[in-house]
């Protein structure tokens, strides 16, 4: 497929490099690269690969542009708050370099369409930011033969590497279990520095392209972690694991499973089977606050997120210390549990409930869902 004469200007900064020539361009004109998630990282990686040239870029991402997202998402202006992200980005990678072909899909990946998705693409670059999706991910490409390119990011640290089964190791040798669920917080519940996913979506734009160009040295067998607080790069040597259920000597892994459930995220224990009877809504909080009724709050957030906001008469008790603080509240009382999002609130629920609290009520949505249906001049963050 020649290039054409627009191309050639287009392009002519990679033209005089003799590593990439024509013939690299033709390369980068002829690849597929599908981006799964258009946050953070997907922004970055989607602004450089079109520029670069890579002629069809597919976007997976269900989510709308908030604008919480406008810190760090350089893909969405203000003007796109309320949108689909997809749709924003279409628009944005298309005024960039009209000569690539967009394909989106405004879908969750899940076990039942991923191989599809991801069988008609070079490259994967996973840029999502939770662990089902990255075990997903990962052993789709496993079992399709994929590289998956790989970057994750928190507050101040970033990391990057490319698994690839075929001649490294793959996602599982390096973490063969996922986490405990709640034990590491998201961007959303922990925060991420704003320029932090440019650097490492950057970093994984350049590794895509050294796959698509077969050029230097792939991080296929190396990690890279990157600390933004004291600028420094240190690369992690890592191995393929034989004994690895997918990629390894004997595989037990030969085709995608529950992910949610293999995260510990499908279902409460047998033990908290009456979790629907332990949420309270916003507005049913607020009606019973308004009757006088003797309810606590406890308030899980850590203390700089109680600085932004808080709802009047939380108690703060962190939910990193929370096991420790236990023994200061009386099981005798009507317990209101609180957070952001109501994730880590339904967390120490099940705690107090194992320790024998009946009296006690998760709020359903956290404070973020308090703002928008019962006080919206609460900050939302």
């Amino acid at each position: 497929m020649p290039l054409t004469n627009e191309e050639i200007l287009r392009y002519s900064r990679h033209l005089i490099i003799p590593e990439v020539g024509v013939e690299g361009q033709r390369k980068l004109k002829e690849a597929k690269v599908l981006l799964i998630g258009a946050g953070g990282l997907g922004s970055p990686l989607a602004l450089y690969l079109a520029a670069a040239g890579v002629g069809t870029l597919g976007l997976v991402d269900f989510d709308i542009v908030d604008l919480s997202n406008l810190q760090r998402q350089i893909l969405y202006g203000f003007w796109d708050v309320g949108r689909p992200k997809l749709e924003s980005a279409r628009e944005k990678i298309t005024a960039l370099n009209p000569l690539v072909a967009v394909q989106t899909y405004e879908t969750r990946l899940t076990s039942a369409n991923a191989l599809e998705i991801l069988g008609d693409y070079d490259v994967i670059v996973d840029g999502t930011d939770n662990f089902p999706t990255r075990y997903l991910t990962n052993d789709a490409c496993v079992l399709l033969g994929k590289p998956n390119v790989y970057g994750s990011i928190f507050r101040f640290e970033g990391q990057c590497t490319v698994f690839d089964a075929r001649r490294g190791p793959c996602y599982r040798c390096l973490y063969p279990h996922p986490p405990p669920p709640g034990s590491v917080p998201s961007c959303a519940e922990g925060g991420v520095l704003g320029v932090l996913p440019g650097i490492i979506g950057t970093l994984q734009a350049m590794e895509t392209i050294k796959l698509l160009l077969g050029l230097g040295e792939p991080l296929i067998g190396r990690l890279v972690l990157y600390d933004a607080l004291s600028t420094e790069f240190h690369k992690l040597e890592l191995r393929k694991d034989p004994a690895c259920p997918l990629c390894g000597e004997n595989p037990t892994i030969t085709e995608l499973i529950d992910y949610d459930e293999f995260c510990g995220l499908r279902a409460p224990t047998p033990a908290f089977d009456g979790i629907e009877n332990c949420q309270i809504s916003p507005p049913e909080l607020k009606a019973r606050l308004d009757q006088g009724d003797p309810l606590v709050l406890i308030d899980v957030r850590e203390p700089h997120e109680y600085a932004i906001c808080r709802l009047e008469g939380a108690r703060l008790m962190p939910f990193s210390t929370f096991a420790e603080q236990v023994h200061q509240l009386n099981s005798a009382d009507e317990i209101v549990l609180l957070c952001r999002n109501g994730l880590r609130s339904l967390q120490a629920l099940q705690f107090l409930w194992e320790a024998g609290f009946r009296k006690v009520y998760n709020l359903a949505g956290g404070l973020d869902a308090w703002a928008t249906r019962v006080d919206p001049t609460m900050p939302r963050y």
